[in-house]
């Protein structure tokens, strides 16, 4: 019996650093962020609708949507966003639940893995047997990403204000990965996590 992992946390927690250490491990991951790119391909059905929804100047000379115009029609805009995330998430999440099938038939990969930043916004967590939160203290999380992203610390704190709370995450989730420590420590959390779920 295969079983589905969601994986998620806020910026800078650590969540892809534990999908490759689970990949390592044989699970297959799938990346929510790779759908999203996914969906804005000509062709795909959410490519029109966004399209339509946010107009033609939106697209390049291939025809792909420009992901800098249209974050541009919908940045600082909540009610812009949500009619974006309207399209898009139904979109990913399908093909997320298609590639997840495919996988479990396969039978394959005893662990399968949706790695998802925007796992609990997109009310995705019903999409697997459990839900996996990486969590990091707010200090380490700016830290982190002013120095990978090179970030000033205003737009760190920006992004990381506009993200849920660990503590919203936290309620919502079966397994808390704690990477406020050294790398180590998280592989350990991981590895303890791993043995249980692959033994079943």
């Amino acid at each position: 019996m295969t079983k589905v992992i969601c994986l998620t946390g806020g910026m800078a927690s650590g969540k892809s650093t534990a999908a490759r250490f689970l990949k390592e491990q044989g699970a297959y991951v799938i990346d929510a962020d790779v759908l999203g790119h996914r969906t804005y391909e000509p062709g795909s059905p959410a490519h029109a609708q966004v399209v339509a929804t946010f107009g033609r100047d939106i697209l390049a000379a291939d025809s792909k949507i420009e992901r800098k115009a249209l974050g541009a029609k919908v940045f600082g805009k909540p009610a812009e966003l949500k009619k974006l995330t309207d399209i898009v998430w139904p979109a990913i999440r399908k093909m997320a639940e298609d590639e997840i099938a495919a996988a479990c038939a396969a039978g394959t990969h005893r662990v399968v893995v949706l790695e998802a930043a925007v796992l609990f916004e997109a009310g995705w967590d019903n999409a697997g047997d459990e839900v996996w939160v990486v969590i990091v203290e707010r200090a380490i999380a700016i830290a982190r990403a002013m120095q990978r992203d090179n970030l000033s610390q205003a737009a760190a704190e920006a992004r990381l204000d506009a993200q849920l709370s660990n503590a919203e995450r936290i309620a919502r989730s079966d397994v808390v990965i704690d990477n406020n420590g050294t790398l180590e420590a998280l592989l350990d959390q991981l590895r303890k996590h791993w043995q249980r779920i692959s033994a079943n």
